[in-house]
């Protein structure tokens, strides 16, 4: 039962964060969830000091309100003229320099697992279970997660033509009536909420990888966003069941293994993908060679 358990949460968590991937990967800020999960550090600290304790509740309210300030603050840096790249390295480092800060100053005497709750484990998720009426409800991952990934879901399915506008030509959408700036926030915030509410639980490897590498293979194998979404959720699901058999045959890191099993698919679509794969566009090379000889 836990193989089940362990499957289902990376299955959610991959399905959740590929479902925002599609929209980074066409906006070019891939590194945004690279950032979120670094920069979250001063605000897991914070509110352990704030509260006295490490549960999971008060640290990932402080976490997600420092990735909702990563954003902002990202934001702010690019419409004042600095480069997207650069403007989400000087807020991540400093952000996270910050963290490394507070702990060093307030934590040292204190048993503060920074490993556990930055990076978490997928493979505790399954004994660390939610009770609901006196009743044992399963893992509190699957939970938190899959409430993550159906609110990414109706968000998305209500407005898909307003993040599809927003995401490929702003200014049109703009001229369109279509606030431009509230939708920004309005993803951004989504991936915060579900980058912060995933790697508690399953680490931040897992879930940076997840938000990226799924709808980079999906991005190759369609060129409409509807469709590329849908397959970005399969590729990552597909990801989660290889990725989970490699590591227990080779007694590996479950993160690392799925991660890697993404990594191989998106090798995999670069190469054969129909449109865009390397091998495809020579054969197509080779035979229009061939017609004109």
């Amino acid at each position: 039962m836990n193989d089940f358990w362990i499957i289902l949460v990376g299955a959610l968590v991959a399905s959740a964060c590929s479902v925002l991937g599609c929209f980074l990967i066409v906006r070019k800020m891939t590194l945004i969830g690279d950032a979120i999960s670094h920069s979250v550090l001063p605000g897991i600290v914070l509110a352990f000091l704030i509260t006295g304790t490490r549960d999971s509740v008060p640290m990932l309210i402080g976490a997600a309100a420092l990735g909702l300030l990563t954003v902002f603050l990202i934001q702010l840096f690019q419409s004042s003229g600095v480069q997207s790249d650069a403007a989400i390295g000087i807020v991540f480092t400093s952000l996270f320099a910050t963290g490394i800060v507070l702990v060093s100053l307030f934590t040292q005497q204190i048993d503060f697992d920074l490993e556990h709750v930055l990076y978490g484990e997928i493979a505790y998720s399954p004994w660390n279970t939610m009770t609901i009426a006196g009743i044992e409800a399963g893992p509190k991952a699957v939970w938190i997660v899959g409430s993550c990934f159906i609110l990414n879901l109706i968000l998305i399915f209500l407005f898909f033509k307003q993040f599809k506008l927003v995401s490929f030509d702003p200014s049109l959408a703009a001229a369109m009536g279509i606030p431009v700036l509230f939708f920004h926030y309005l993803l951004m915030s989504l991936i915060s909420l579900t980058t912060v509410a995933s790697f508690d639980s399953v680490g931040s490897i897992l879930v940076v990888g997840m938000l990226i590498i799924p709808a980079a293979t999906a991005y190759l194998l369609s060129d409409r966003l509807s469709r590329m979404i849908w397959a970005s959720i399969g590729v990552g699901v597909l990801s989660s069941v290889i990725g989970y058999f490699s590591a227990t045959i080779l007694d590996a890191s479950i993160s690392g293994c799925m991660v890697g099993s993404a990594a191989i698919l998106f090798g995999l679509a670069f190469l054969f993908s129909p449109s865009h794969g390397l091998v495809s566009r020579l054969l197509k090379r080779r035979k229009s060679k061939e017609s004109h000889a």
